[in-house]
């Protein structure tokens, strides 16, 4: 009977795909304008509803102490959700199916301020609505080749082509998701089914402020950020004279530093991506591990001039540009915690106190660069081996080669050589064409 219920697909690994968003200029104001309207009226209407039979609780945690937690609890869908429902068809002017949006969106909004307010991150004031726009469901929308018609109202259309736009070619033979329409823009999210790829290569990332340094196995690879930190040092200079200005200038002054503050995350972005692309060309079919960092944890413990420093990285944007092209070479990306990556013996893993450039181990001698023994224990920790294996007939490194010698079970000191540093080679991505 057991056999019976075990199907081939079971064993089959999950499709995945990869979301590819371009925007349109939205030339149909008009027509949108009685869509976004009306559907700010009904995700108003069930925010208010909802926010009716929220129940905020503050409750003292320590005694003696004013320090409250504070629990939100708010209507369950299932229980609310058809009267609700009736409630914002009284003052529908669209299509029905964009009732459902509204309370879908209503719940989005209130779940994401439950999750802010309960860390006193947010007020407990109910959240108001800015700028509205509309994802259009599956149900509402219908592509014919190169267009999309979205249905307003019954019997009621709009149309968005994207047939001679220069993305056109890109997306070729991709299915089309759920159009987010706003006022002055109409973005167009398409999927791509990927491949199923096994990994080739193995490269392990430390981030740190002008590299990257990695470890494939075999050898350690340095790749310069310096121009990248060079430019955001430059622009973080020139944003203080226009930030100077603009306090001066009122209205013109504010148009101004929107104006930069645009061009410099253009910047970045190009570099960060034509990066990204160079990467992954030099290491196709590869698993990526990179540091789960928090720059929120680095600013508490640092000081103000390594502070203004770590402002002017951009880990995080690198990390998550690579987590999505990655797929479409074939790759894989998996984040791994950073705790002690530059502190811990890969060798032994004995716990260094001390801080400096480099890293040396008090139990078995072990020495290498901080920063490329940070990237070794990354290596070790995607292979799931947080440091050196022991078995009955002596010790082993697992997934990695040796880079210091044989630390005996006699406690001896292994050799000193120094082959580790002669294995680092550095890329230069200063100059990306």
């Amino acid at each position: 009977s057991v056999s019976k219920n075990l199907r081939l697909n079971d064993f089959q690994p999950e499709e995945e795909y990869v979301y590819l968003t371009y925007s349109l200029k939205n030339d149909k104001k008009e027509e949108t304008k009685i869509l976004l309207e009306n559907y700010r009226v009904l995700l108003q209407k069930a925010l208010d509803w909802l926010w009716e039979r929220t129940k905020i609780e503050k409750k003292e945690t320590k005694k003696g102490k004013k320090a409250t937690k504070i629990k939100i609890t708010l209507p369950k869908k299932k229980e609310v959700y058809k009267v609700l429902r009736d409630e914002l068809e009284k003052v529908n002017k669209l299509a029905s199916h964009y009732v459902d949006k509204a309370i879908s969106d209503a719940y989005s909004i209130l779940g994401s301020w439950k999750r802010r307010a309960e860390k006193v991150q947010a007020s407990l004031s109910k959240p108001t609505l800015r700028k509205v726009y509309v994802r259009v469901k599956s149900t509402l929308r219908k592509v014919d080749g190169e267009e999309v018609r979205i249905t307003i109202r019954p019997y009621e259309y709009v149309t968005f082509s994207w047939s001679h736009t220069w993305f056109s070619r890109r997306v070729e033979g991709l299915e089309l998701g759920e159009p987010i329409i706003k006022e002055d823009k109409v973005h167009l999210p398409f999927r791509y089914k990927l491949p199923w790829f096994t990994p080739l290569d193995f490269l392990a990332i430390d981030s740190n402020l002008y590299t990257l340094d990695a470890y494939d196995g075999e050898k350690f690879i340095t790749f310069s950020l310096k121009e990248l930190y060079s430019l955001k040092f430059g622009m973080e200079l020139k944003r203080g004279r226009i930030q100077s200005f603009a306090s001066k200038h009122g209205k013109k002054g504010k148009l101004l530093m929107r104006k930069y503050s645009h061009r410099e995350r253009n910047r970045v972005l190009d570099y960060v991506h034509k990066f990204v692309n160079k990467l992954l060309e030099v290491y196709p079919l590869t698993m990526f591990a990179v540091e789960k960092l928090n720059k929120k944890e680095m600013f508490q413990d640092a000081s103000d001039r390594l502070s203004k420093k770590i402002s002017r990285t951009v880990w995080r944007s690198i990390h998550r540009v690579l987590k999505y092209k990655a797929p479409l070479y074939g790759s894989f990306v998996k984040e791994v915690s950073p705790h002690l990556t530059s502190k811990s013996c890969p060798r032994c893993g004995w716990v260094s106190r001390k801080v400096g450039r480099t890293f040396h181990c008090e139990r078995c001698g072990f020495t290498l660069d901080r920063q490329l023994n940070a990237s070794l224990n990354i290596y070790l920790k995607m292979c799931g081996f947080p440091h050196l294996f022991f078995t009955p007939t002596g010790s082993r490194w697992v997934g990695v080669i040796p880079l210091k010698g044989r630390r005996g079970m006699s406690g001896a000191m292994p050799r000193d050589s120094g082959e580790a540093q002669g294995l680092r080679i550095g890329y230069k991505f200063m100059k990306i064409q």
